[in-house]
């Protein structure tokens, strides 16, 4: 009879990591939906300064956690083999070219939307490249992890503007990023089955009820509501902010559960227990 599959979960990414994910996912995807929405000078620049902030605070995070951290520009040396390193470049360039762009070089909006794409792309790459956990590697991670930075991106963007009379074309992109995520989510989660520990699928369902209903459903409605004239413009700004809100916290909910409690290894089984002293048949 075969011993049983023994998981465990990750012990090495804790809070900290998450926070990376969490901050520098919502920042990255705030200056990439900012930045393509358009608007006036001053409010772009300050949405700018928003998404940097956000994405310096996810870096700083992962800073803690580092066992040595005045040798964290070592993380710099690995750029061949390691999405951590190319992200720690990502960086580099994205902080360049958004300062530049706040400080009146207008040139540089477009060089920042695809540096924080590429940033939050490597951002993703990282847990899609740990081969060892099976919620973790699966192929549709990274998408997965995309599509919910953008959105909650989107979602940051009507907090902040919960004030403005909502163009029509922007709000309905905020619709379709969540309906986006929200059928990756669903396809991600089947490939799982079979493919997860029971544990780390147990841990996933119950966020994701959550995240499908409260993330992803409620916008859905919430938007839609808010842009067809059946409320008041004062109570359609409100419903946007608080459809952004939803999918805000879920999304930082998801990644932080994904982190720090969905992380098992697939485990491993034991065909025959070896005993000293007993030949092998």
């Amino acid at each position: 009879m075969n011993a049983p599959v023994l998981t465990r979960l990750q012990p090495h990414w804790d809070w900290r990591a998450a926070g990376n994910f969490i901050f520098g996912g919502a920042g990255a995807g705030l200056l990439v939906f900012a930045l393509t929405a358009g608007g006036p000078d001053l409010r772009q620049k300050v949405l700018a300064a928003a998404g940097l902030a956000l994405v310096g605070l996810g870096l700083f995070c992962v800073w803690l956690e580092i066992g040595r951290p005045l040798r964290a520009m070592h993380v710099y040396f690995h750029l061949w083999r390691s999405w951590m390193s190319r992200e720690a470049l990502a960086a580099v360039f994205l902080f360049l070219l958004g300062t530049g762009y706040i400080m009146g070089m207008h040139w540089r909006a477009w060089p920042m939307v695809a540096a924080a794409g590429v940033f939050l792309y490597c951002q993703a790459s990282i847990i899609g490249a740990s081969r060892a956990i099976p919620a973790w590697r699966e192929p549709l991670t990274v998408p997965l992890l995309l599509a919910t930075g953008i959105a909650e991106g989107a979602g940051l963007y009507w907090v902040v503007l919960a004030w403005e009379r909502p163009p029509i074309a922007v709000a309905t992109t905020l619709w379709l990023l969540v309906l986006v995520r929200w059928g990756v989510w669903l396809a991600w989660r089947q490939r799982l089955n079979g493919r997860a520990s029971p544990a780390a699928l147990r841990v996933i369902d119950e966020d994701g009820r959550i995240f499908c209903w409260v993330g992803c459903a409620l916008p859905v409605v919430l938007v839609p509501v808010a842009l067809n004239g059946w409320v008041r413009p004062a109570w359609a700004t409100a419903l946007l902010a608080i459809a952004g809100l939803l999918v805000l916290a879920t999304g930082a909910m998801f990644k932080f559960n994904l982190v720090t409690r969905a992380g098992f290894h697939r485990g491993f089984t034991l065909p025959r227990m070896p005993v000293r002293g007993v030949a092998r048949n």
